[in-house]
């Protein structure tokens, strides 16, 4: 797990525009990739992000930054707790909803398509792809709409202007730490 492939995955999340961000990544060990997140949270941690694995298949690995103060906020909205409370999350507190989404992606043959909620997509679309069973979305960019379209396309726009920045200043600067936006 690279520099460049976090970046390349999670530039809308490390500049602070963005709940989250999971991908996928080959692994030679599980240890390997622990300490790695270990390392890379010493620095993302005090600037208000974290990174984690979410679940280990073979050699490959489940990776989720977030933001947690932006996901608090996002996992408080009226209509994510009631999405959340009717799949019996543990309301009020999101380390422990986290703590159950890893245990629900590596206990249940079915995808938690919660996971929207924690990767800051708005809790209509979240909402609306569930109960449409992925069917009739508006709109499909980052994740599929179903509320705001207008709204939404800004915010891939914006989510694809991010990335590109961001791997051209990498290119440039060969510099992670200064990529991590600080939001308290």
């Amino acid at each position: 797990m690279s520099e460049e492939m976090i970046i390349a995955q999670c530039s809308p999340t490390m500049a602070g525009l963005k709940t989250g961000n999971l991908f996928t990544c080959q692994i030679k060990s599980k240890k390997e990739v622990i300490e790695r997140i270990r390392t890379l949270n010493s620095r993302l941690v005090p600037r208000g992000a974290r990174i984690l694995p979410l679940k280990f298949d073979g050699k490959r690995a489940l990776i989720y930054m977030y933001r947690p103060a932006r996901l608090k906020k996002d996992l408080s909205h009226a209509l994510a707790v009631r999405i959340l409370t009717e799949r019996a999350y543990p309301i009020g507190s999101p380390e422990r909803c986290i703590k159950e989404l890893i245990h629900r992606l590596n206990e249940n043959k079915n995808f938690p398509h919660e996971i929207g909620l924690f990767l800051g997509y708005p809790p209509e679309d979240v909402d609306g792809f569930i109960e449409n069973k992925a069917a009739c979305a508006k709109y499909v960019g980052t994740w599929k709409v179903y509320g705001d379209e207008e709204t939404a396309k800004n915010k891939f726009a914006q989510y694809r202007k991010c990335t590109q920045v961001y791997g051209k200043c990498f290119q440039k600067h060969n510099s992670f730490d200064r990529l991590i936006v600080t939001v308290s």
